[in-house]
């Protein structure tokens, strides 16, 4: 039995990854206890998800409420398995930088110390299997706004004579940067997962993702840019826009096309490897744009809040290069673009996120 240990197993990218993997023929091992929850209440919460995933896939899915701060259990769960066990992914965190500055000890324990059990108990049972793990381009800080940005009407960009016009690449320093408390706690795992890689020679993978999304999100105003854009506006709730006059830009990548990328790394395995994952070029939008997609999408008109304060160490403009992904793995492509992303989302929840009133 070959077994693929899934952590925030109903998580956007957890789920994507429980799915295609079973479909490759493993059983999936899930990790998910429904911290969402607690983060972001019930919008957050996965729990409806771990129940499509038994319904769906029966006994190729095997789901366990576990925390990964809890070594005991960790140590129990990985022995089980043990040399079954052919792929770690990852996905588990407490993922806002808003969120995390009231609760620093739990964004830590959860996002640093839990990465850490999770790669020592690898190392125990499982040293020769692929660990795959989903940091965050917050690693960065707000370096990226220190680039030569430039105003338009709808959105910031670069200056087209900068080295990272095609998106920026994974030698900007991470250091001398104001991170948020979130970002600290990413930087420390992500770390430790290379470190884990070039100390213990075990094939790691750090993948900095962007706005990684699709429509299993369970999107809350404090997680999930694209998926709680469409909910507002199916809903008709208001969005708050954050400063920056709401111009600045994300890159967006499918959930899909994120795993696609962990099976690529699968199938041919690297040490310690880095990669920045987004949408690039390809793939990117503004809030302000975001908008208008939805309302065409939808027929419903947004409604929104500009507040002057942004969010802290918030992106003015992010697109990533994913040069480097693409000449380590140059048959994997990319299938879907904003504008897909976002129908994608408004078709699969039209009849969960309605109206309220």
């Amino acid at each position: 039995m070959s077994v693929a240990l899934i952590t925030g197993s109903a998580g956007l990218i957890g789920s994507e990854a429980v799915r295609h993997f079973a479909k490759l023929g493993f059983t999936v091992a899930g990790i998910d206890n429904d911290m969402r929850a607690y983060f972001y209440g019930s919008d957050g919460s996965t729990a409806w998800q771990v129940e499509e995933l038994k319904r769906e896939l029966g006994a190729s899915y095997e789901h366990h409420s576990v925390d990964i701060r809890d070594r005991d259990g960790l140590d129990k769960l990985f022995k089980h398995y043990g040399s079954d066990l052919a792929v770690i992914i990852h996905c588990a965190s407490q993922p806002s930088h808003d969120w995390a500055a009231k609760e620093p000890f739990t964004d830590f324990d959860i996002n640093a110390t839990g990465t850490l059990n999770l790669l020592e108990y690898t190392r125990k049972y499982a040293i020769d299997a692929p660990f795959i793990f989903c940091s965050t381009n917050k690693v960065y800080g707000d370096t990226p706004n220190r680039l030569p940005l430039i105003e338009k009407d709808t959105r910031w960009e670069i200056d087209p004579s900068h080295p990272y016009v095609d998106g920026i690449r994974e030698d900007m320093s991470i250091d001398n940067t104001l991170h948020s408390i979130f970002g600290a706690s990413k930087v420390a795992s992500d770390i430790m997962v290379q470190e884990y890689g070039r100390y213990f020679d075990m094939k790691t993978a750090v993948f900095r993702g962007g706005t990684l999304t699709g429509p299993a999100h369970s999107a809350a105003e404090l997680h999930g840019f694209l998926g709680y854009v469409m909910r507002c506006v199916m809903e008709r709730r208001n969005y708050n826009i954050y400063g920056y006059k709401g111009k600045q830009v994300r890159d967006a990548i499918h959930s899909h096309d994120v795993v696609t990328a962990f099976e690529a790394f699968y199938r041919a395995p690297r040490v310690a490897e880095i990669y920045n994952l987004g949408g690039g070029r390809a793939s990117n939008i503004s809030v302000l744009e975001s908008f208008t997609v939805a309302e065409e999408i939808t027929g419903e008109k947004a409604q929104t809040t500009y507040v002057d304060q942004n969010r802290v160490g918030d992106h003015i403009w992010w697109i990533s290069s994913m040069a480097r992904f693409q000449e380590h793995y140059p048959d994997w492509k990319m299938s879907h673009d904003v504008n897909s992303i976002m129908r994608g989302i408004y078709e699969a929840n039209v009849d969960r996120w309605v109206p309220q009133s």
